[in-house]
């Protein structure tokens, strides 16, 4: 399995349409991309602006045809201008 996670630093006057539009996004990676198997989306209680992703796909050319998916296009480019800041990394799963 691949694993992504990523940590959204959010501007605070964005953080509400930022979290409507990762739930749906979230929806339709799980919906309509067979290799997405987990997208989980959480908010650290200590830091409201910053929103932590954790995703699995089956491999990493799935999480690559997310990348390149309609969807996925259309959301970055729309909360592009709401984030500060954004890091993401990649691992291979080698356990349970």
């Amino acid at each position: 399995m691949y694993v992504v996670t990523v940590l959204f630093a959010v501007k605070p006057e964005c953080a509400a349409l930022f979290r409507a539009a990762i739930l749906e996004q979230a929806r339709i990676s799980l919906d309509e991309e067979p290799g997405c198997r987990q997208f989980d989306i959480c908010l650290p209680a200590e830091a409201p602006d910053e929103i932590f992703l954790y995703e699995v796909y089956r491999t990493q050319k799935d999480f690559e045809r997310h990348l390149a998916s309609d969807h996925f296009k259309t959301f970055d480019a729309k909360v592009t201008p709401w984030v500060e800041g954004k890091h993401v990394r990649c691992f291979e799963k080698i356990g349970p």
